[in-house]
């Protein structure tokens, strides 16, 4: 993992086409602006584990059988 320090209104580029602006920072909370492109999915951690659970219910071997019987 790659730790920087920056300040509010100082930015880091990946990739060279997302940006990551730190756009405020109070106490433990710092507020981010991600400019990317719109193909380039971006969530949060936390709702990007969820949809990989959900993908990986939508795949169990029950629910495969459930949709072979429809064909």
């Amino acid at each position: 993992m790659l730790a920087l320090s920056r300040k509010k209104g100082e930015a880091i580029v990946i990739n060279n086409n997302i940006e990551i602006t730190i756009l405020d920072v109070k106490g433990d909370q710092v507020k981010i602006g991600i400019a990317a492109p719109k193909e380039v999915p971006v969530y949060r951690k936390e709702v990007y584990v969820q949809i990989q659970e959900s993908n990986k219910e939508a795949m169990t071997v029950s629910d495969l059988s459930a949709l072979q019987n429809l064909f």
